[in-house]
């Protein structure tokens, strides 16, 4: 079998043709999230946030899903496609937000707060999901809080500084943040933002919940990456907090327009670790696999559709509603507790 390293050896051209080739004979999508780097997301099918994506390609009629991510991504997109094959190009490709909590870890937590409703971001895994009564995204965070009973304690989980833009924005007390953070986000500071906003005095400063309060306090707007996307529509100048793909993503599309970083070293190293070679390598191979129990899927997926539930962003058959409707979920609310 061939490594990756004798992939290392084609061209670009080669490696693109090659995967191109390999995506028709194999019925595969391509999913690119927006941190990708500029070649992974000029090959793939569908670029975009991490669970838009899987919603996305649950959609289609592929056999084979490849996931431009990092693994917890990947993992959603086999909760919400049991049926369907998905890859990553490289399973070393994590989130060390995500790793900040565990199954266990978070067994523990609850046994502390037995009243307690969790609420889990998106990034995090499929056993973590699994033992979580909802999900969040960072667009619907707020939303999925406001559906439970103001008197009720919430596990947020893992993000502690999207936990607190919760708090801040809900004016809830009983919000219990797990103490986890995006590296990337987290790491943006106050004067990187001085210094953006003195180059660019007119730019409209837009940042990602993950960053922390002191920079959310001094933005025009807090929003998603797809809130974003769809600002740079609309916006000529943006200082923009998050990762620098997205960033990149936008110049290409919108040459004539100007994005700035607020930090130049906000750089994801895991989702730049996909690259042409390993994903052509990924398709000639069929690796590497996501898989997870049937038990641990079904659960997440549970969560998941919960929020999808509260979101009015998924319409299930008859039969899915029925089972929302047994664990207890309605279209007003979550129904956790």
């Amino acid at each position: 079998m061939k490594t990756v390293g004798d992939y290392a050896r084609l061209s670009t051209g080669e490696l693109i043709e090659r995967i191109n080739h390999r995506k028709k004979e194999l019925n595969a999508v391509i999913l690119g999230h927006n941190y990708q780097q500029l070649d992974i997301q000029a090959v793939s099918d569908i670029l975009g946030d991490s669970l838009a994506l899987s919603q996305e390609a649950a959609d289609t009629d592929a056999d084979i899903i490849v996931f431009c991510g990092v693994h917890f991504m990947a993992e959603t997109a086999k909760i919400l496609s049991p049926q369907k094959t998905v890859l990553m190009p490289d399973p070393g490709a994590g989130c060390p937000m995500a790793d900040f909590v565990t199954g266990d870890g978070l067994r523990a937590m609850k046994a502390k707060h037995p009243g307690a409703v969790v609420v889990t971001y998106v990034n995090s895994s499929a056993e973590v999901k699994a033992e979580s009564d909802i999900c969040c995204t960072s667009a619907n965070a707020v939303e999925v809080v406001e559906t439970i009973p103001a008197d009720q304690p919430i596990l947020f989980v893992p993000d502690r500084d999207l936990a607190q833009w919760v708090i801040d924005r809900t004016g809830r007390d009983n919000v219990i943040p797990w103490e986890g953070y995006c590296h990337v986000h987290d790491d943006m500071v106050l004067d990187e933002l001085e210094f953006a906003k003195e180059d660019h005095p007119n730019a409209l400063v837009v940042i990602h919940p993950e960053a922390r309060q002191e920079l959310l306090d001094q933005a025009d707007i807090v929003t998603s990456t797809s809130g974003m996307v769809n600002l740079a529509e609309e916006h000529d100048e943006l200082i923009i907090g998050t990762e620098r793909g997205l960033i990149d993503k936008l110049q290409k599309e919108y040459p004539q327009k100007t994005f700035v970083p607020l930090s130049k070293a906000a750089v994801c190293g895991n989702m730049k670790a996909n690259t042409l070679e390993k994903l052509a390598w990924c398709l000639d191979n069929l690796q590497f696999e996501v898989t997870m129990p049937e038990d641990i899927r079904a659960k997440a997926e549970l969560a998941l559709r919960r929020m999808l539930e509260v979101s009015g962003s998924w319409q299930g058959s008859p039969e899915e509603q029925e089972k929302l409707e047994m664990a207890g979920i309605r279209s007003e609310g979550c129904g956790c507790g």
